[in-house]
C-alpha cells in the first residue's frame, strides 16, 4: 500500500508524542496476523511482571507453554470477552496470570506501584492484520502486547479528512478479522484527522456507528482552534496518554447487555460503551477535585441531551466510592 509522505507526517508527530512520554515503538514484523498480538511483547510482560507463575506454568507444559498460554488466551477472551480477561487475567492449572497490572487506588503499597509501572504500551505503525492479504492499518495501540486501540489517519493536505477514514473501516476492514472482532482484541477504533475524531466500539462494515469525539467549540461541535499543533492532538497527548489509557480500559470501558425479544425469540444486544470525551473530561475533573478537596463540594455539571449523562453519573459514582484523598485515606463510607 503507498503512503503519502504527508500523512507519513501526521503519523509522525503522533508516534512522536507518545515515544517520548512511555511507549515503545514496534514493527508490523512484531505482530502475529493471525493471532492478531505482539507476543513478544506479550510473554516479555508475564516474565518480567510475574516469573514465579510463569515458571510453574512452563514447568508443566515444558516446551508449549507459550501455546497453551495463548490457547487459554484465546478461549476465556471467547467466553468472557476482551474487557473482563484484561481485567481478571487467564487461568491454567489454577494459576492465574493477570494480562495487565492497574493502578492501585492508593499509594500503600509499594509493590502494586512498581507492577503497574511494568505496563508495556507500544505503537505500531503500518500494520499488516490479515493473514491472506498485505493490507495496512496506519497505527494499533497495544498494552502488553495486545491491541486495544486501531487507527485510521487521514490529512487534509491529501484532500481528505476523517469521514474518509470512516469510510476506510466500513468498507475495507472486515469484522471477522481477529484484530476486528468485537470485544476480542482492539476496544475502540478511532477515525482521526487534524481537525476532528471519531470513535467505535464495533465495525460492522456499512452499519458501523461512529460518534464524534471531539472537545466541541462552546456551544457547537468540532474542535477549537489550537495556536501549538492539531486541533485533534488531545487524542495522544491527553486520552492515549499511558496512565489515562490504562485508567479507561480498568475504569471506564465496559459492556452493556440487554436481553431483548425478536421474532418470538430471546436475544442479548451487546454494545461496548467507551467514554466520549466530554464524558472523560468531566468525570476526571471532577474526582481530581474531590481528591483534592475532599467531600461537600457542589457542582454544575452540563451535557447535552443524549450525551450520556447516566453513564457519566455511573463512572463518578463507581470511582467517588474508592476514591482516597492526598492521604491516601478513603473518602467516602459509600456512594450512590
Amino acid at each position: 500500500m503507498t503512503v503519502s509522505h504527508k500523512e507519513i507526517a501526521f503519523e509522525d508527530a503522533i508516534e512522536y508524542h507518545l515515544l517520548e512520554n512511555g511507549y515503545l515503538k514496534r514493527d508490523t514484523k512484531d505482530f502475529d496476523r493471525k493471532e492478531a498480538l505482539d507476543p513478544s511483547i506479550f510473554f516479555k510482560f508475564l516474565e518480567s511482571t510475574q516469573k514465579k507463575n510463569l515458571d510453574k506454568i512452563k514447568n508443566h507444559y515444558k516446551e508449549n507453554f507459550k501455546e497453551e498460554i495463548l490457547k487459554r488466551f484465546n478461549i476465556e477472551i471467547n467466553e468472557k470477552g476482551m474487557i473482563e480477561t484484561l481485567r481478571k487475567g487467564i487461568t491454567l492449572i489454577d494459576i492465574t496470570l493477570l494480562l495487565v497490572h492497574f493502578k492501585p487506588a492508593n499509594n500503600l503499597n509499594d509493590d502494586t506501584l512498581v507492577l503497574y509501572q511494568q505496563n508495556i504500551l507500544t505503537i505500531t505503525r503500518q500494520v499488516k492484520f490479515d493473514p491472506k492479504s498485505e493490507k495496512s492499518l496506519d497505527m494499533v495501540i497495544s498494552v502488553n502486547g495486545i491491541p486495544v486501540v486501531t487507527i485510521e489517519l487521514k490529512n487534509k493536505f491529501t484532500s481528505q479528512n476523517v469521514n474518509h477514514a470512516i469510510k476506510q473501516y466500513k468498507e475495507t476492514r472486515d469484522p471477522k478479522l481477529t484484530l476486528f472482532k468485537f470485544n476480542t482484541r482492539s476496544l475502540i477504533h478511532f477515525a482521526v484527522g487534524p481537525d476532528e475524531v471519531y470513535m467505535a466500539t464495533e465495525l460492522k462494515w456499512s452499519d458501523s456507528y461512529f460518534l464524534p469525539f471531539n472537545k466541541g467549540t462552546g456551544m457547537g461541535a468540532g474542535n477549537p482552534n489550537n495556536p501549538d499543533g492539531y486541533k485533534t492532538d488531545y487524542l495522544w497527548k491527553e486520552v492515549l496518554q499511558r496512565d489515562s489509557l490504562l485508567e479507561i480500559l480498568g475504569k471506564f470501558i465496559h459492556l452493556f447487555e440487554e436481553k431483548v425479544e425478536v421474532d418470538g425469540k430471546k436475544k442479548t444486544n451487546r454494545i461496548l460503551i467507551f467514554p466520549r470525551y466530554h464524558q472523560l473530561n468531566a468525570v476526571r475533573k471532577l474526582t481530581q477535585d474531590v481528591h483534592q478537596r475532599g467531600a461537600g463540594g457542589e457542582y454544575l455539571i452540563q451535557h447535552s441531551a443524549g450525551s450520556g449523562k447516566s453513564n457519566s453519573i455511573s463512572w463518578l459514582t463507581h470511582q467517588l466510592s474508592n476514591l482516597h484523598d492526598t492521604s491516601d485515606k478513603l473518602i467516602f463510607d459509600s456512594a450512590r
